[in-house]
This record gives structure tokens, C-alpha cells and sequence, in this order.
């Protein structure tokens, strides 16, 4: 088992560096909240990303191949779930500054940047195709399926949320710059359409 651990970590690097839901997110909270809201958020998406690791483990893959109304519900829910962000993050270009704005505190709340990280990993599809058809394959023949599932599934959001920890420490550095107005805005709008974008990208897939 610890012989495959390497090679499993290199893959959900990759993952978690290519471009995607989960990005987009880490994004849109460290641009429109801060650091402190984006920080809850991760620990929200990777709160996500366990629960899809430990329900690989107890078979639910099983039940996703045996049913293709439980994938499809799956893919659709997070392409509406991505427009909800778009649209909503789009509406606020009305404000001076976006929704942009260090000082204003309205979607800083623990618990709502928390289930915004929650709901964007539960709604990925990609996260749960990963979780459901790919993390078995590390497992060796000779191990546990459903314990080594749950190894590698828990291993799996310490890579992803190391990864976006990095990104939220960049973005951060950055706050000097982005206090101009025009800026914030400008952020605001390609945020937005980037998780359009994603969305899209994401209704169109074959998967």
C-alpha cells in the first residue's frame, strides 16, 4: 500500500492545480472576502472531498455505475450550482468596488464561507468521479478495497488543501495592488465569468 502512496499524491496534486470548480472558489472567496473567509472555505471543500472519499469506500461507486440518474443529477446540480456563483457574483457589479470590498464584511460569516466550500466540493462532479472510479485503482489487490479507499480518500484533501493554501497566500500578497477600485471590479467581473465558464465547460463534458 505505502508503495502506491506516491504516485497517488502526484495525482491529486495535479488535480487540485487544474483549473476547476475548486479553484474557481478558492479564487472567488480570496478575491471578494479575503483570506479568513477563503481559509473556511477550504476547510469546507476539503471536508467535501473526504466525505466522497469515505462514501467511495463504503460502495457507493457501486451504486453510481448501477444508476445513471444518480450521475446525472450529480453533473447538473453542480452546473446549476456554478451559475448560482456566476450570476450572484455578477449582480454585484452594480456596487462601486464589485463585491470587492475588504471592508465590507457580508460574506464572511464562518459558517457561510464553510458550506460554500462544502457545497461547491459535493456538487463537483469531477471530485466524485475521481473519488468514485479512480482512488480504487491505487489500491493494491492484496489490501482492504474499503480501508485502502478511506486511506487514500482522507490523504487526498490534505494535498488539496495544501495546494490552496499556497494559492490563498499569493492572492494575499497581492492586496496592496488589488485595492484600487477598478481592480476589484475588473476581478469581480472575470471571476464571475470564469465560474460561467466552468459551468458550461462542465454542462458540455461527456463525463
Amino acid at each position: 500500500m505505502l508503495a502506491h502512496i506516491p504516485a497517488f499524491l502526484l495525482t491529486t496534486l495535479l488535480l487540485a492545480i487544474v483549473p476547476g470548480q475548486g479553484v474557481a472558489m478558492v479564487l472567488r472567496q480570496s478575491i471578494l472576502g479575503g483570506k479568513r473567509p477563503a481559509l473556511l472555505s477550504v476547510l469546507g471543500s476539503s471536508t467535501g472531498l473526504f466525505i466522497w472519499g469515505s462514501l467511495s469506500s463504503l460502495g457507493l461507486s457501486t451504486i453510481i455505475a448501477k444508476f445513471d440518474i444518480a450521475f446525472f443529477i450529480l453533473k447538473w446540480g453542480g452546473v446549476a450550482f456554478l451559475f448560482f456563483l456566476s450570476i450572484q457574483t455578477l449582480l454585484t457589479l452594480k456596487n462601486d468596488f464589485g463585491k470587492f470590498d475588504l471592508e465590507i464584511a457580508g460574506e464572511t460569516k464562518a459558517w457561510s464561507a464553510f458550506r460554500l466550500g462544502l457545497l461547491t466540493q459535493l456538487t463537483n462532479v469531477k471530485a466524485a468521479v475521481f473519488a468514485l472510479s479512480f482512488i480504487p485503482q491505487f489500491v493494491p489487490s492484496d489490501f482492504s478495497l474499503g480501508l485502502g479507499i478511506f486511506i487514500l480518500g482522507s490523504i487526498w484533501p490534505l494535498v488539496s488543501t495544501s495546494w490552496y493554501i499556497l494559492l490563498i497566500w499569493t492572492i494575499d500578497r497581492s492586496a496592496v495592488w488589488i485595492q484600487r477600485a477598478k481592480v476589484r471590479r475588473a476581478l469581480t467581473g472575470v471571476s464571475a465569468l470564469g465560474i460561467a465558464a466552468l459551468a458550461l465547460g462542465l454542462a458540455f463534458s461527456n463525463n
